[in-house]
């Protein structure tokens, strides 16, 4: 029977073997018997295990948390007709400026711009109103704006804004603005939405003699709270998830830390070359961590190593963490913060052992500056905890398939390699590292052919697609074994890993991709003991949204149930029915031997809570068959009635809309005797809650 692994056994060095094993039906059958023993009990599980990976792309918080509804609200793109947008913006929901009253009536000044390269000039008529409109707008019924618009010009027409929600004169509100000046004036904007639509607009228009300027403008909800939407920050704050990692990510290697302070209307927009996308900068240091305290979490902050320096690392670390008689204390003091932060956890780069990174390395260059960097951090602030970039040999296997070919050597990659990313930095850098990084990206209807050397892919009941995802897991806390065995002075270093990027299951939102996540935390309470950070990629796969109305996923469910119903001291979990191995390579996509607990085809993790009167036990059913489970206890009696949550699904793409009644719930229960055969449902996460006495 399988132990708490504690410790676990080292995986073999260089070992290359490649197992293909027939799968198995996903019916149910005979009784899954468990033995809870809460006598072998593990390391507590630090609140950061739940915590939450964001990164300035996509839609996390443009058209995402941050209440902004409009786009390129600084001018990045001219104000023209042309159909596309020059450099390409791979964000989601752009929606463009364009000229009103002709092509010609918009020029792009650059000589007086407010921020960025050039700023919109419009000509005036007196035949005609002349202006720039942004349609696509997603508006609320009755719902209230807010807003600001920057205006300069020698017109002394009256600056008409306008939010539009349908055709006639009565399907907009209106704000008059007057008294331009040669000198950009800010002016704030309120409107109210009469109706519901998918293709509201913002219309900023004239008639008259002269020219104005409009330096910048900014719509938001007028619920908003410091800039963030309310709705969406309700509902994270529920998941209380202990951390979240900003900024980056791949955008990170570009990143400069300067662009996200200061007035943020002339914060520049700046082009984002590792994801293609145009950044406004609206969210940077400090909103960061506003939008912490709002949640009630711990920052986690990493700094440029790619593109980036040192002494700006440093200066950023000031800038956070310093006094305001400091250079970079004073600065932040002038932008309205005379307190330091106190920001205690940080980063040093993103995956600077991939090709696909901006300022990618060699694992002896990233030595040596990873060196340099914390030397430099350390002596702003000598009490913050780093993070080093790492990858154990599996991830640099697993991603060996975005590289440039030849490969340095065959897959997998041997531990001690150069190809050992995390082993190099052990063996010449743990001086300077806290936590080690590891990320976890598994494909769970792919696995790697040893023979052909490439992933391939696989027609895997759900039972085993979850598994990968633990596999992974598992494979990194082996993986520092194997580092202990090495170098020995480890063993007493206090260092662990931070899982600062994981998910698995693609990136949608159907229901196989949240049991992928409970079963990659059941892996990381197992390991307690060498996992202390995790970031699940990202924040807002807890959350379905539109630009009015907000839900949780089954993801953000399942980490609200945990986190406020799951233990905090890890207990053994023993049964006789081994999880079934999935097709793999040990190395690549697989450990040496499978996680889970022996209670295929559940997997059960279980918990003391801190105080030590209650047992928790949580259960994933990845089948379409109801399971019979025989739950039975070691070194404790259980008393009164337990508690029952449950989330289960009638099929795995059912999920919630945002303003519809959720079809995905927590659904809570009384179970008067837990010591007999318990009914696990199809499709499920089932957590109970057990009195002792």
């Amino acid at each position: 029977m399988k132990r708490l692994p504690l410790v676990r056994e080292a995986i073999i060095a260089g070992l290359c073997l490649a197992i293909t094993i027939p799968t198995l039906p996903a019916t149910g059958g005979a009784e899954v018997a468990a033995t809870i023993d809460v006598r072998e009990t593990g390391k507590p599980i630090h609140r950061y295990v739940y915590g939450m990976f964001t990164e300035l792309l996509g839609n996390i918080f443009e058209h995402g948390l941050w209440a902004e509804i409009l786009s390129d609200r600084k001018f990045f793109y001219p104000v023209d007709t042309t159909s596309t947008l020059t450099p390409v913006n791979t964000r989601r929901g752009q929606n463009r400026w364009r000229p009103v009253g002709g092509p010609a009536v918009v020029l792009m000044d650059m000589e007086r711009s407010y921020v960025g390269e050039h700023t919109p000039l419009i000509k005036l008529s007196e035949k005609q109103a002349r202006g720039i409109r942004q349609s696509g707008l997603e508006l609320g019924g009755d719902m209230d704006y807010t807003g600001r618009i920057i205006l300069a010009g020698n017109t002394d027409a009256g600056i008409e804004v306008s939010l539009v929600w349908g055709e006639g004169p009565d399907k907009r509100d209106t704000e008059v603005v007057t008294s331009l000046t040669r000198d950009y004036l800010k002016y704030p904007l309120r409107f109210t939405s009469g109706a519901a639509t998918q293709n509201g607009r913002l219309e900023i228009t004239a008639r008259g003699a002269g020219y104005f300027r409009i330096g910048a403008v900014s719509l938001m909800r007028a619920d908003n709270i410091q800039g963030f939407r309310s709705d969406i920050i309700e509902l994270l704050r529920e998941l209380d998830s202990g951390i979240y990692r900003w900024p980056g990510g791949n955008m990170l290697a570009g990143y400069d830390w300067r662009d996200g302070i200061g007035d943020i209307d002339q914060r520049p927009p700046r082009y984002d070359h590792a994801w293609n996308a145009v950044e406004p900068n609206d969210v940077g240091t400090e909103e960061f961590l506003v939008m912490c305290d709002l949640l009630g979490i711990d920052p986690y902050l990493v700094v440029n190593i790619g593109l980036g320096d040192a002494h700006s690392a440093a200066q950023w670390v000031e800038y956070v963490n310093g006094s305001k008689e400091s250079p970079m204390g004073r600065i932040r003091a002038m932008n309205g913060h005379p307190e330091p932060y106190n920001v205690k956890w940080w980063g040093i780069g993103n995956e600077m052992y991939g090709e696909w990174q901006l300022g990618h390395m060699s694992i002896e260059h990233y030595i040596l500056k990873h060196n340099r960097f914390a030397r430099a951090m350390r002596q702003v602030d000598p009490s913050i905890k780093l993070i080093a970039s790492g990858a154990t040999p599996f991830e640099t296997s697993t991603t060996a398939r975005h590289h440039r070919k030849p490969l340095p050597a065959k897959l997998p990659y041997e531990f001690g390699s150069r190809q050992d990313w995390s082993g190099q930095l052990l063996q010449h850098a743990s001086h300077n590292i806290d936590l080690l990084a590891e990320h976890l990206y598994p494909v769970t209807t792919q696995a790697f052919d040893v023979d052909s050397q490439k992933f391939v892919s696989v027609d895997d009941p759900v039972v085993d697609q979850v598994r990968r995802v633990p596999n992974r897991v598992k494979a990194a806390a082996d993986s520092w074994q194997k580092y202990v065995d090495a170098m020995p002075r480890l063993k007493d270093s206090n260092i662990t890993f931070a899982i600062d990027e994981w998910t698995g299951g693609g990136w949608g939102s159907g229901f196989v991709r949240t049991l992928c996540a409970a079963g990659g935390l059941h892996e990381m309470f197992r390991h307690s003991d060498i996992i202390t950070i995790g970031g699940y990629t990202a924040v807002t796969s807890n959350v379905r949204f539109t630009q009015t109305d907000a839900t949780f996923t089954s993801i953000g469910l399942l980490f609200k149930l945990y986190r406020h119903h799951f233990g905090t001291v890890p207990v053994a979990v023993l049964g006789d029915s081994p999880q079934h191995p999935v097709e793999g390579t040990i190395g690549v996509d697989r450990p040496e031997e499978t996680s889970g607990s022996d209670t295929y085809p559940l997997d059960i993790a279980a918990a003391l809570t801190e105080d030590r009167k209650t047992i928790t036990v949580a259960i994933t059913n990845p089948t379409e068959s109801l399971q019979e489970l025989d739950l039975r206890w070691k070194g404790t009696e259980i008393t009164g009635e337990a508690t029952k949550y449950q989330i289960a699904v009638p099929e795995l793409n059912v999920r919630n809309e945002p303003g519809k009644e959720p079809v995905i719930r927590i659904e809570e229960s009384s179970v008067r005797d837990i010591g007999t055969s318990q009914q696990i449902a199809p499709w499920s996460i089932t957590l109970y809650e057990v009195p002792m006495k």
